[in-house]
């Protein structure tokens, strides 16, 4: 019992110590850009609008329902995400910890282990939904002009982070929000540390645009995205 006390007591002082060291992690992550310098080569061609919409804990991206996001996820529609409806305009993209984000499709079904899950380690699995227009710009939504090339680069690492088997994407089973939308396993594991907000940021990179070198919150994401772009 005595060595327990002595165990707890020493949990109990580190832990404001390492609330301390991510605080200022965080910090230092929003206000340091990724990459430090700003590319100096320009993109000819049409631009594309894409969006990064946040709540307070998460962050999705946003990209238009268009012949090239057609011809790249062509899996979608085959899948039961609604792509090819004629009032679709956007596709939303958004990565995070299996047990959390299947368990907790509102606030109000928040449990225990599916947070513990979410913050600390757990499989990954992407997100995938569709809608009509979306009101930019707002609190929550924040929109970006990047070119072709840029654009090709965040297909191209979107559609990386799809786990295959056999070739095929993996729809998770009997799981859904709503009619719009599908869960599809991700590769790689998920952390807090590195997680749906980090997810973010890298595709954001892709794409051409500066974020913070670690951005683990939408804040951060959000505060870094206007300063350097």
């Amino acid at each position: 019992m005595t060595r327990l006390r002595k165990v707890l007591r020493r949990l109990s002082l580190g832990l404001p110590l390492l609330v301390l060291l991510l605080a200022l992690a965080a910090g230092l992550g929003t206000i340091v850009p990724q990459p430090f310098f700003a590319s100096r080569e320009g993109e000819g061609g049409e631009t594309r609008r894409i969006l990064v919409l946040s709540n307070p804990i998460h962050t999705d991206i946003a990209i238009p329902v268009d012949a090239e996001s057609l011809a790249r996820f062509p899996f979608l529609s085959a899948s039961g995400v609604p792509v090819d409806d004629p009032a679709a305009r956007w596709i939303i993209f958004g990565r995070g910890g299996r047990t959390f984000y299947l368990e907790t499709p509102t606030w109000a079904d928040l449990k225990p282990l599916p947070l513990l899950r979410g913050l600390t380690l757990d499989r990954a699995v992407l997100h995938v939904d569709v809608v009509g227009a979306l009101a930019e710009p707002s609190p929550t939504v924040q929109g970006f002009d990047i070119g072709p090339a840029g654009y090709k680069r965040l297909l191209d690492m979107i559609a990386a982070s799809f786990a295959t088997q056999d070739g095929q994407v993996v729809p998770v089973p009997d799981v859904r929000y709503g009619q719009n939308d599908r869960f599809f396993e991700a590769t790689g594991g998920f952390t807090a540390l590195a997680g749906c907000n980090t997810w973010t940021a890298r595709g954001l990179r892709a794409a051409g645009l500066r974020t913070g070198l670690w951005n683990p919150l939408p804040v951060s994401i959000a505060f870094s995205l206007t300063q350097f772009n």
